[in-house]
């Protein structure tokens, strides 16, 4: 398990999605592991059923380890307690002790948000975004760059910015971003949605 990365696809009808964002973050770990040869992603991906599938592709340096697919059911999120942190995640890990260490620590909440150097960052499992006079922010700094936040920065529906944890409450929507959720804008009650 140690030094061992993964991709987590969203297959739908036995086609992956958004591909192109995986396979760019799988290049660009290797390259961070000192290596120069990649293999197609989309090659290793054969879902054995046409439901929603979560397709988990695990690799280290040298080659692809496993390809997994779990029928998905998405987590409902109705409270995220507020959690300070100061590691790095910037390669997504299958060594994941240190947020899931954050994560048993969420009280009744049903996840954390890290906040890092008094700046927001990502949830346990996904990236966040929030809404104020007609733009959505992300953070600038995340613990780890995912696919979607990517891919909506590029289609400039996104705005970098640093925000302050004791700033959440100045915002009127929250969006949480991953492959498997996509863009998931959750009704919140100022208040009660962020947890200190």
């Amino acid at each position: 398990m140690e030094n061992e990365f993964f991709e987590t696809i969203r297959v739908v009808q036995g086609k992956p999605l958004h591909l192109k964002y995986h396979q760019e973050r799988y290049e660009k770990t290797l390259k961070a592991l000192g290596s120069s040869e990649f293999e197609s992603l989309a090659s290793y991906i054969k879902a054995p059923s046409k439901e929603l599938l979560r397709c988990k592709i695990i690799y280290d340096d040298k080659e692809i380890l496993t390809v997994e697919y779990f029928p998905y059911k998405k987590r409902k999120i109705n409270s995220l307690k507020i959690l300070y942190a100061d590691y790095d995640y910037a390669l997504k890990a299958t060594d994941r002790v240190q947020i899931d260490t954050l994560y048993k620590k969420r009280e009744k909440c049903d996840d954390v948000l890290i906040v890092k150097n008094g700046y927001i960052t990502d949830t346990s499992i996904a990236n966040i975004a929030l809404y104020k006079d007609n733009v959505w922010y992300t953070p600038k700094d995340v613990l780890l760059a995912g696919t979607t936040r990517q891919r909506y920065l590029d289609e400039h529906k996104l705005v970098l910015k640093n925000i302050p944890v004791d700033e959440l409450d100045s915002f009127s929507q929250v969006a949480l971003l991953n492959a498997m959720i996509d863009f998931d804008i959750i009704p919140f009650t100022k208040g009660d949605f962020f947890v200190k």
